[in-house]
């Protein structure tokens, strides 16, 4: 098994590759699952909903900061040893989250569940990168992206149930389970490094003006979904089933999205496929607005918004990994650390909007959002530009 890695294989097995989505799969649960049971959850640690939901910012923002730190303070290591590692410092978070007597243990929990997230992450996709070649890359690619999908299709639902039958904290300790069943997977990986290089010449990836371009339509093309999940009760004018429904319907059209990317790719190559993309969040954010009043539109058109979403992500990946493959674990470092700013940039201007214009603004922002992300897009093409 280490010989085919130093060599670099043709592509990984598929076992590989779901090795890699079962740790992004419980990396996704853990991320979603706390939305489904913040009521259990303050009503314990003896907060308002509102403190705890912080707790799924505190986990962004950590995320956000230490996915590139820690991805360019590893860059030498074999890949087996940061994923393992950053499973083992997420399963020692998880603990304390499931185990913490108070809101501030819990939230310390939540720190350190986020770094070791950051670790295991960005460099899942990095490990599926750089043991593909160009021809099974997007299809690598899209088998870990697939993970996180899945989780989105499985983590709310999970939490409501666990948290109606069991309590949120049981719901952790079961996470505690698929990290550890993941962490021992990881040893089954090929060794993967990536070029030698000292931490300077690592970090020169954030002076990189190509790399700079990617990361902002990967920024732009996630705020809209994100402004939409975040405040999904208002922009349906609903709430209970039909939110965990359309939430579904997101995932399950995530799931497609990843599904199709590589033949997308194929076909007519990374920078078009982003823009595709790109278009379909602005279109079916906007239809959101006419749509969401009625249950079905509601429904479908949160599927092609999952869809649209999931075909905008491996595409930056993918890019990433053709200009800058000697740095390619510190680029997907900071391409995860763009997703989660995302996140955090599309709850905060949604709030900022909900505050200023009320609800009616909520998806017709988003679709403005979305329409940078086209430009973006459009007139960002770093792969024309040479290195500098």
């Amino acid at each position: 098994m280490g010989n085919r890695s130093e060599s670099g294989p043709k592509h990984l097995r598929i076992v590989d590759l779901l090795i890699l989505a079962v740790g992004t799969f419980t990396l996704g649960v853990d991320g979603y699952v706390l939305s489904g049971l913040l009521p259990e959850v303050s009503a314990d640690l003896r907060v308002s909903i509102s403190e705890a939901g912080q707790l799924t910012a505190l986990f962004a923002i950590v995320y956000a900061v230490g996915s590139p730190v820690i991805a360019a303070l590893t860059g030498s290591w074999d890949r087996r040893v940061v994923l393992g590692g950053g499973m083992m410092v997420f399963i020692v978070g998880l603990m304390l989250q499931a185990g913490g007597p108070n809101f501030p243990t819990v939230a310390v929990g939540r720190i350190v569940a986020a770094l070791g997230a950051a670790a295991y992450q960005a460099n899942a996709f990095g490990t599926a990168g750089l043991l593909s070649d160009d021809a099974h890359r997007a299809r690598s690619l899209a088998v870990v992206a697939g993970g996180a999908s899945l989780a989105l299709v499985a983590g709310l639902p999970f939490g409501i149930i666990v948290g109606q039958v069991w309590g949120w904290r049981n719901a952790m300790w079961i996470l505690v389970v698929l990290a550890a069943i993941s962490c021992l997977s990881v040893g089954l990986l090929p060794a993967a490094h990536a070029p030698r290089l000292g931490l300077r010449d690592r970090l020169l990836v954030l002076a990189d003006a190509r790399v700079r371009g990617i990361l902002v339509g990967t920024l732009t093309v996630m705020v809209p979904g994100f402004l939409i999940i975040s405040f999904l009760p208002t922009v349906l004018h609903a709430s209970g089933v039909l939110v965990v429904v359309a939430m579904f319907a997101f995932g399950c059209g995530q799931v497609l999205g990843t599904t199709a990317v590589p033949r997308l790719i194929r076909w007519r190559g990374a920078p078009f496929v982003l823009v595709l993309g790109a278009g379909g969040v602005t279109a079916f954010a906007a239809m959101l607005a006419v749509t969401g009043t009625t249950e079905l539109g509601a429904v479908a058109s949160m599927i092609a918004l999952g869809l649209s979403m999931g075909i905008a992500i491996v595409p930056q990946q993918h890019r990433l990994f053709a200009l800058v493959p000697a740095r390619a674990p510190v680029a997907m470092g900071l391409n995860g650390s763009a997703i989660y700013t995302a996140a955090a940039l599309g709850a905060g201007l949604g709030g900022g909007v909900l505050a200023v214009a009320g609800e009616i603004a909520l998806a017709p922002t988003a679709a403005i959002i979305g329409l940078l992300a086209v430009t973006a897009g459009v007139a960002v093409r770093p792969e024309r530009r040479p290195q500098r």
